[in-house]
């Protein structure tokens, strides 16, 4: 008799766990895949809208350049094809962003045409409410008490919130007016960071001063030795005038809160 309920509950188990299956593959895909029988579509189609409206509310308000480019039916094509086709690693409502920038990455075939920048685009946004989230919190600026100690040989760290970025696209440039087609020649450098206002910024570079802030990134050299190397790498004819050139810029990112005194 054990025997027979036993039975019984793998079966009610199974037929449980078969149910759920097939009620996730309606909300992923309700064309495809019909709803289950035994519940009433009235009650199927609240969860099926409050899944994707709230997806694509999220999407929307993470991604609003890229929302902006595409016209309805692409936009809602290239989301339902997210809810469809992607398989989340993170339960977490705030990553989703990150789960379509690996959607996009995964299956390029899902991005529509004329719009060759896109995962750059969608990186960009993806960072600034990656930033914009981020618990990370800004290190105080310290004062230099020492007079003799010019700013040039105090130790200098980049801050936790501020993200070096090289693409091929003008990413902070790109909008309804701005659609370029072609990669320039010259690549685009920024800097994106939050700031003391708790807003993010971006900061347009160059290689000079994204070597910098490579040089500087474990705190372990001063402005002086950083740009020192930079002039070696650059076999500069004139190491000591991009050494003066240089204390302006580590000046300039430390008003800014991209860098700061260790």
């Amino acid at each position: 008799m054990a025997r027979v309920n036993e039975g019984n509950e793998n079966n009610a188990e199974l037929s449980f766990q078969s149910g759920q299956f097939a009620f996730a593959a309606h909300l992923r895909d309700p064309v495809a895949n019909p709803a289950p029988a035994d519940i009433e579509d009235r009650r199927v189609a609240i969860y099926r809208d409050l899944i994707y409206n709230n997806i694509e509310a999220f999407l929307s308000g993470g991604f609003p350049v890229l929302r902006g480019l595409m016209s309805d039916d692409n936009w809602h094509h290239l989301v339902r094809g997210f809810v469809r086709d992607h398989r989340c690693h993170t339960p977490y409502f705030l990553e989703i962003s990150q789960e379509f920038l690996l959607y996009l990455r995964e299956d390029k075939t899902c991005i529509p045409e004329g719009l060759p920048f896109v995962l750059e685009l969608t990186h960009y946004e993806w960072v600034e409410l990656a930033l914009d989230v981020s618990p990370e919190i800004l290190p105080q600026q310290t004062i230099n008490t020492n007079p003799s100690t010019t700013l040039l040989d105090v130790s200098l760290r980049i801050s936790p919130l501020a993200w070096r970025l090289n693409y091929n696209y003008p990413v902070h440039k790109i909008g309804l007016d701005y659609q370029p087609q072609e990669a320039p020649e010259q690549p685009t450098s920024l800097v994106v960071y939050r700031g003391p206002d708790e807003q993010i910024h971006f900061f347009e570079s160059n290689a000079v001063t994204m070597r910098l802030l490579q040089l500087l990134e474990d705190g372990q050299l001063s402005g002086r030795l950083a740009l020192e190397q930079v002039a070696l790498e650059l076999q500069h004819t004139d190491p000591e005038a991009l050494v003066t050139m240089g204390e302006s810029i580590i000046q300039q990112l430390l008003d800014l809160s991209i860098l700061y005194r260790a």
